[in-house]
């Protein structure tokens, strides 16, 4: 089904609380799944999170979700058995890349696959790991993307990983050696692209009671891992989520009176970097750490360069705030956005190019120069991230209309309901 969005110009006040993190959500159900027994409280049922409930419950874990959606009480097991199906992530690249590794842990044979987006992921990094480190895992079309056939048990070892593509296949790593037979040494080749979702995972391990030595040797960054350990997450609250409330932090720096959200604590979030970013350039801003509150009000904002390599999930937003500042945004070191859901600089270049917008797509980086934008239809592409800041661009210019709305289900189930409680004019049209 083909939702869409209209959208008026708007002028938005009032407090609302973050959306639970996905990526906190994710993790907090993954190592709960291989705990005894756990609970997860504020949780975002988002589509993504249900796919790794599903999967957890593929590999043996018993899940119960609360008739509010934002609760689970978890049984799981301390080794991944063999699913009886294939499991199928649908547009989870997070769910793909855990479970290709957690699967491996299982004495037998996996077979993972998704929607068509998913299918054109890569993971030949991730599956060349796992052969690494003692099981066999390959791509059924032999170019590193779904269907992934996995056959375990991990055994553990050394292995090589470049850190420049997907930060998931680090974590997947991460949560899987502790579990193997033997102790697991990871090294990471180059930068490691969006380190702060790694940290994410290693916050999350640590409070299941999993210790990772990280050391910064010559050759690189390397995590060492001792194997045979257990984990034991009893309790587990889900912090609000940076990445969902920069759409509605954007949307009060350009069309704002005075708006909170709350439950935003610091955390290993990369993305809280969006704080520090409209601070910079020019928003009226104030992030109360200890209450948990930002309030931010709209803003003359001019552009400024913004290195996005540990935050790849704030680029349309980004390329949004500088669609609508004064001067030059340059938003660099962005190659691995290309390898989302969508390719999102160019999908972002060509959707505001329709606003009216002067913006240069380079290889590693989107150029825009800002100025008065103006109301389009635009194409969705299916992506979450990609429908949530071209909305507000709507917001901003009015008269705009966006496509493949549905998929903000993906990361942010009542995006629309928050925008229209702080006075948005944004509807769905089926």
């Amino acid at each position: 089904m083909n939702t869409h969005l209209s959208i008026d110009q708007s002028m938005i006040t009032g407090k609302i609380p973050a959306p639970p993190s996905k990526s906190y959500s994710h993790r907090a159900i993954v190592v709960a799944s291989l705990s005894n027994k756990s609970e997860i409280s504020h949780l975002l049922l988002s589509e993504d999170v249900k796919a790794t409930i599903s999967a957890s419950r593929s590999i043996g874990a018993d899940v119960r979700v609360s008739e509010s959606g934002d609760h689970l009480t978890i049984r799981g097991v301390l080794r991944p058995v063999v699913p009886d199906d294939v499991i199928n992530v649908l547009n989870s690249g997070t769910t793909l890349r855990f479970f290709t590794a957690i699967t491996s842990l299982a004495p037998g044979t996996s077979v993972l696959t998704g929607d068509a987006s998913i299918r054109t992921r890569p993971n030949d990094p991730l599956l060349g790991a796992l052969r690494d480190l003692g099981a066999d895992a390959f791509s059924t079309k032999g170019d590193g993307t779904a269907p992934i056939v996995v056959r375990g048990p991990l055994v553990g070892g050394n292995t090589k990983i470049s850190g420049s593509i997907s930060s998931q296949f680090i974590s997947a790593l991460l949560i899987a050696c502790p579990l193997a037979e033997e102790n697991s040494t990871i090294l990471i080749e180059g930068e490691l692209k969006s380190r702060p979702y790694v940290d994410v995972t290693l916050e999350v391990l640590h409070e299941a009671g999993i210790a990772i030595d990280e050391r910064d040797d010559p050759d690189g960054l390397r995590f060492v891992i001792e194997g045979n350990q257990a984990f034991d997450l009893r309790r587990y609250t889900v912090p609000g989520d940076f990445s969902s409330s920069s759409y509605l932090l954007a949307a009060g720096a350009l069309s704002g009176d005075r708006v909170t959200i709350q439950n935003l604590y610091q955390s290993a979030q990369g993305d809280s970097a969006i704080i520090r970013i409209l601070e910079e350039m020019g928003a009226d801003i104030v992030w109360n750490r200890e209450a948990g509150k930002v309030t931010v009000s709209k803003s003359d904002l001019h552009g400024i360069t913004v290195d996005v390599g540990r935050t790849p999930d704030l680029v349309p937003t980004l390329a949004v705030l500088g669609a609508c500042a004064s001067g030059e945004m340059r938003i660099t070191n962005a190659s691995h956005v290309r390898y989302k859901e969508t390719d999102r600089l160019h999908a972002m270049a060509v959707e505001l190019a329709k606003m009216g917008v002067s913006i240069v797509e380079k290889e590693d980086e989107l150029v825009i120069r800002g100025g008065e934008i103006q109301g389009a239809s635009l194409h969705g592409w299916d992506d979450h991230r990609i429908v949530m800041a071209l909305a507000v661009a709507g917001m901003v210019a009015g008269d705009t209309e966006i496509d493949t709305a549905e998929s903000v289900a993906v990361s942010y189930p009542g995006f629309v309901r928050d925008m229209r409680r702080l006075g948005g004019g944004i509807r769905e049209i089926l």
